[in-house]
């Protein structure tokens, strides 16, 4: 008869169940007491030992090897085991059935996922961190993510700015925060814009501190709007105004940048408190009026290129980026009722400087005020302007200076004194009628 084992030779399970047993004197394995005891419902672990097109096989420990179907792999619609587990892998998974009608056990790795993602997403919910999925699905007004259960993660909140392409972002992993959670429904929403705008917060107040007005600075177009142009400067966006773009006229920022380009800009303005940059393009250009500021002269006489027509007269571009006005009354000797008798857009002219306002960055312009010899321009001859005059003008003919008697007193009364040039008023150009330019 075998010696009798010594209780310092013995194993005992924790729950105090020998692993050995004595049967007819001998010492054997108590296979009972090693067997996973478990109920359906339970989550247990478990070794994949085979993966077939339809199903995995896991050693969990149990009598029989557990069974885990292919619609209970993923929570992905349609799953081909291969691509979720390898033989050798330890995964947790759900016992669904302890032995369903063939006698096996039934289990779910996605369920498993499911009560543990569950529990993660709580505790993030709860305590505002982040979680972590896959994009597994691009629908209908976003994109579905894989946390254990499906997430929904809505189009507006996947980025910081408008998304045009979804589909790029398929296969992905991202951060996102929970921002509606109800267990009963399943239902999961989640915001990606809320962890990117907490990252760039920081990044923001860092770019902030260092950055002073007059400071240029290099960023790229990220969004065009009818009243001007968002720059991202590496974390933080600045505006630059409409009527920072370009020394000349500009209708529309699209005109002048577009979506990508990178651009230099002068930092005009920083409002710290509310995270506010005004920027300039311009004033990183020359200042085109400056030159004419400096090298024209009153009753100089300039081509230029007509560029647009309004019911008070016409806008004359001399420089590029310079326009200065011929007011209605400085068109020809004869009284106007349309700048277009005289002139049409595109036109190419030569006219007078008559007054040069620095302060205000205006010209004023005359077309009537030409020696003859210089009145010649393209497809408006002489013949026209003099024979308006003439049929208009008292004998021996109105001289520089003074109103022709078929001309509205107004209009008279407004002229001033060529050799002195007429001022803004004298003219009737106010601040108004040079801003609906």
């Amino acid at each position: 008869m075998p010696d009798q084992q010594t209780d310092d030779s013995a194993q005992t399970l924790a729950g105090g169940q020998d692993l050995m047993i004595e049967v007819d004197g001998e010492m054997i394995p108590n296979y009972d007491a090693t067997m996973v005891t478990f109920e359906e419902g339970d989550i247990v672990t478990g070794t994949v030992v085979r993966v077939d097109k339809d199903e995995v096989l896991v050693d969990i420990g149990y009598k029989s090897e557990g069974v885990v179907p292919a619609n209970e792999l993923s929570i992905k619609k349609s799953v081909d085991p291969g691509d979720e587990v390898a033989v050798g892998d330890v995964i947790d998974a759900l016992v669904l059935t302890k032995e369903d009608a063939d006698g096996r056990l039934i289990l779910s790795k996605k369920r498993a996922r499911f009560e543990r993602a569950w529990q993660r997403i709580e505790k993030a919910a709860e305590e505002g961190t982040p979680v972590e999925g896959t994009v597994i699905e691009v629908v209908k007004g976003g994109l579905i993510l894989d946390l254990g259960v499906r997430g929904f993660l809505p189009a507006s909140l996947v980025d910081i700015r408008r998304v045009a392409d979804l589909e790029e972002f398929l296969g992905q992993t991202l951060q996102c925060r929970v921002i509606e959670l109800n267990r009963f429904r399943n239902n999961v929403v989640l915001s990606r814009r809320a962890v990117l705008e907490e990252e760039r917060r920081g990044v923001r107040e860092q770019i902030l501190d260092r950055m002073n007005v007059g400071d240029l600075v290099t960023g790229t177009i990220s969004n065009i709007v009818d009243f001007g142009a968002f720059v991202d400067l590496n974390g933080i966006d600045g505006l630059i105004h409409i009527s920072e773009l370009s020394w000349s006229h500009v209708n529309h920022p699209s005109e002048v940048l577009s979506i990508g380009q990178e651009v230099t800009v002068k930092v005009l303005d920083i409002d710290r408190d509310r995270q506010r940059i005004s920027l300039g393009l311009k004033q990183t250009q020359k200042d085109p009026w400056q030159e004419v500021f400096e090298n024209r002269q009153v009753n100089e006489i300039v081509h230029g290129r007509v560029t647009k027509l309004v019911s008070f007269g016409a806008f004359v571009e001399i420089e590029e980026g310079v326009e200065g006005l011929i007011h209605i009354s400085e068109l020809a000797q004869h009284h106007v009722e349309d700048p277009g008798e005289i002139l049409r857009p595109g036109q190419e002219i030569n006219v007078k400087i008559i007054e040069i306002d620095p302060d205000r960055r205006r010209l004023s312009l005359s077309l009537k005020r030409l020696e003859p010899e210089y009145r010649i321009h393209e497809d408006v001859l002489v013949e026209e302007l003099e024979e308006g005059a003439g049929a208009e003008a008292a004998p021996g003919d109105a001289g520089e200076g003074e109103a022709a008697p078929g001309e509205a007193a107004g209009a008279a009364a407004d002229e001033a004194p060529a050799e002195s040039g007429p001022d803004a008023n004298s003219l009737g150009l106010s601040d108004e009628v040079f801003d609906q330019k």
